[in-house]
C-alpha cells in the first residue's frame, strides 16, 4: 500500500508541476511580445547604431534567447504531465495485479 501511495502523490506532483510549467508560458508568451513590440518599434538605424553592451543589444538577446526557454517549458512541462500519467497508470496496475492474490488471501482465511 505504501507504493501506491507513493505512485498516487508523485503522479499528482507531477502533473501539478506540468500544468504549472504550462500556465507559465502563456505569461511569458506576453512578455516576449511585448520585448519584441518594443524593440522594434524603434527604427533600424537606431538599432544598428546601437553600442555594444547597450540597453538595446540586451533586449536584443533577450530576444533571441526567449524562443528556446519557452520550447524548455513547454517541452519540460508536456513531459512532467505525461510523467504523471504514467505513474498513474502505474498504480491502476499494481492496484489491479495485487487485487487477485488478496482476494485469495480472504478466501484462504474463511
Amino acid at each position: 500500500m505504501l507504493i501506491l501511495m507513493v505512485l498516487t502523490i508523485a503522479s499528482i506532483v507531477f502533473v501539478l508541476q506540468g500544468t504549472g510549467m504550462h500556465s507559465q508560458v502563456i505569461t511569458e508568451e506576453v512578455k516576449f511580445n511585448q520585448l519584441q513590440e518594443s524593440y522594434f518599434l524603434q527604427s533600424k538605424a537606431v538599432r544598428d547604431a546601437a553600442e555594444t553592451n547597450s540597453q538595446l543589444n540586451q533586449d536584443l538577446a533577450r530576444i533571441q534567447q526567449y524562443p528556446s526557454q519557452l520550447m524548455q517549458l513547454k517541452l519540460v512541462g508536456l513531459g512532467k504531465i505525461l510523467t504523471g500519467i504514467f505513474l498513474s497508470l502505474l498504480a491502476i496496475v499494481f492496484i489491479l495485479f495485487m487485487m487477485p492474490i488478496r482476494l485469495a488471501k480472504m478466501l484462504k482465511k474463511e
